[in-house]
């Protein structure tokens, strides 16, 4: 039997999110069904269509809060539109069509200067149902619209209650595993013998994947008015300017045999790249599980290792520059990292207490990247376990 505080863990319903949005969408279809049944509504099946319409695809509260809302008031404005001319007492035959027309153009060019495009498609479609061809049951149109309103309205209420998933804790737990990816990549190639491995390739792609992911969230974190739309932004150009360098810590690294020879070489740069990435792992691990953000980079000191990097020559005494370039690119990523955690300091909705409860079943980074234990710190780094 699955204990209430399961239910209501975070993580749990991140896990299993689109086992629940099936379960959630079936329970909020049985409920509309019951109730167009027992009040004997006409025409319900516009309200089972309105509640499958606003729940889609869409497993988090902000995506159907942002449809749903959108939907109740394309179909409100829509109806009254369509009202007022229908009430119009014995227009001349182009009347109501062109104050249609003209209604539905309106509606369809707010789609170019603002995102409520879903608003204008269903203020068109209600006006519609309300005016049609001119000879339909003005009651008729009325009750396919309160169908509608009927439908979207526990479609959203379906999303707030049964096993809520928030699109701030999809994000949350996005970002977590991105970080998460980046101390792999970070920590595996200072180690690899080379970096165009299949591995790599699939880590940077489902990386890439979830950073698409996490663009596509903003609106919906913002109706949750949890975060700022600015954080949100901010904090995306960090995480896709993080892999941007470590893609090219990559090509920079291995752009020539005699370069790799010299980096490798470089005293204590190792020790410094391995701070970095035990870092990267720590802060996916308080990402994860809701602990307040309490991580410090130190920057990387690349005047001790300055004038190897200028000094240093290839075949036919030729400079090389990687040395330079892949020292500047990391002295970069811990520039950015810095920045990403200091952004995450001042986001007040970030710590969560529930998640916190579950820290305990997350693994070591050390442990997953055979890092050696860095004693300057007393805090345990760790991450999420993908095996759970």
């Amino acid at each position: 039997m699955m204990s209430p505080t399961r239910l209501r863990d975070p993580y749990f319903i991140y896990r299993y999110r689109h086992r629940l949005h099936v379960l959630r969408t079936s329970l909020a279809l049985a409920i509309t069904f019951a109730v167009i049944l027992l009040l004997q509504i006409p025409h319900g099946s516009w309200a089972l269509v309105s509640t499958m319409m606003v729940m889609g695809n869409l497993p988090h509260i902000g995506g159907v809060i942002d449809k749903g809302g959108q939907r109740l008031l394309g179909t409100v404005l829509g109806a009254i539109w369509g009202i007022l001319l229908v009430l119009i007492p014995a227009p001349a035959p182009w009347v109501v069509p062109a104050w249609t027309l003209i209604g539905i153009a309106v509606a369809t060019h707010t789609t170019f200067a603002t995102r409520y495009g879903y608003s204008a498609l269903m203020f068109g479609v209600t006006l519609l149902m309300v005016v049609g061809d001119g000879h339909q049951d003005l009651g008729i149109a009325l009750w396919r619209a309160f169908d509608v309103l009927i439908g979207t309205s526990i479609g959203i209420l379906a999303t707030l209650f049964i096993l809520p998933q928030k699109a701030t804790d999809l994000l949350r737990f996005l970002l977590a595993d991105n970080l998460d990816k980046l101390a792999r990549l970070y920590h595996a190639h200072t180690n690899a013998t080379q970096h165009d491995d299949v591995d790599t390739r699939q880590l940077l792609k489902s990386t890439t994947d979830q950073l698409v992911k996490q663009r596509g969230l903003v609106d919906a974190i913002h109706s949750e008015r949890r975060l700022h739309r600015d954080d949100l932004e901010r904090i995306l150009s960090l995480e896709r300017r993080m892999l941007s360098t470590i893609e090219l810590l990559l090509e920079t690294h291995w752009a020539t045999r005699a370069g790799h020879d010299i980096i490798a070489e470089l005293d204590g740069l190792r020790d410094e790249q391995h701070r970095l990435a035990r870092a990267l792992g720590s802060l996916a691990f308080q990402v994860r599980t809701g602990q307040a953000i309490d991580i410090t980079v130190v920057a990387f000191d690349l005047q001790r290792h300055a004038q190897a990097a200028l000094e240093a020559r290839g075949e036919n005494d030729r400079a090389l520059f990687s040395p330079s370039g892949y020292l500047w690119l990391n002295r970069e990523l811990a520039r950015l990292t810095q920045a990403l955690i200091d952004t995450l300091r001042t986001l007040d909705r970030l710590p969560s207490a529930r998640l916190r409860r579950r820290a305990s079943r997350h693994t070591l980074i050390r442990d997953r990247l055979a890092m050696p234990l860095d004693t300057s710190r007393s805090d345990p780094e760790r991450t999420e376990d993908d095996a759970r």
